[in-house]
């Protein structure tokens, strides 16, 4: 099922991700253009986004002017940007996918037990991968959502963590959701479950959800557009050395 946005949702996106890049509220309008380039000299990452057609380049001027010679795929690449960066340390954010929603999950079957306690969090981070526990940060998250076990009261210690998820909110207007999932407890739903708990709560606050996925990792890919998202763009990053 293709999942499309609403043009007012584009928008909205649009102004959200030109005041992130340090650009004018207008300057990602349109499906078309030339490639938006934004010099910031004290940044401490290069990234290229792709979102809704457009190409953006954010770094300072070297970048930014060696960028200029290079074409869209070029910069979508990450070896691309840490070639550039080499000279100034440039270590690697990684290659990711971009989705969005505007559209309330829906879930047959009983509602689902949730707690926001961060010992619940760190507990699930416990069983995960910490690699996938860095990517998502969730004991970091400023809503934090864990999907717990049964009725969330066990006879003895604290309920079960089955998966988490989480939002930050960006520029007042998104909701940057992670979701993270223990590896015994994948391919159950439940990060889905806990995906849309987390998008309708940021709907409820008035933002639009915003997904990032590495492009190496389908099952967060696969989850996104299972919970209604729909695919913008691309961001792709490398940290630079501070001055």
């Amino acid at each position: 099922m293709t999942v499309e946005l609403d043009p007012g949702t584009v928008s909205i996106i649009r102004l959200a991700w030109s005041r992130l890049l340090g650009l004018e509220d207008g300057a990602l309008e349109g499906d078309g253009g030339d490639r938006l380039y934004s010099v910031d000299d004290d940044t401490g990452v290069l990234t290229f986004v792709t979102l809704f057609g457009r190409e953006i380049l954010k770094g300072p001027r070297w970048a930014v002017d060696a960028g200029r010679t290079l074409t869209g795929p070029d910069l979508r690449s990450h070896s691309t940007l840490l070639s550039l960066s080499r000279d100034h340390g440039g270590r690697g954010l990684g290659e990711a996918r971009l989705y969005f929603c505007d559209t309330l999950p829906r879930f047959d079957g009983p509602p689902a037990v949730v707690s926001g306690e961060r010992d619940l969090v760190l507990d699930l981070e416990r069983r995960c991968p910490p690699d996938d526990v860095a990517e998502a940060g969730l004991s970091e998250s400023e809503h934090p959502f864990v999907l717990v076990e049964g009725d969330g009261e066990p006879e003895a210690g604290r309920p079960v963590p089955l998966a988490g998820a989480g939002y930050d909110i960006w520029e007042g207007i998104l909701a940057h959701l992670a979701v993270i999932t223990p590896p015994d407890e994948r391919r159950k739903g439940y990060a889905q479950r806990i995906a849309a708990v987390a998008v309708a709560e940021s709907m409820a606050a008035g933002l639009v959800p915003q997904w990032r996925a590495r492009t190496d990792n389908t099952a967060s890919q696969r989850t996104a557009l299972r919970a209604g998202f729909a695919y913008a763009g691309t961001q792709t990053s490398v940290i630079l050395d501070a001055k």
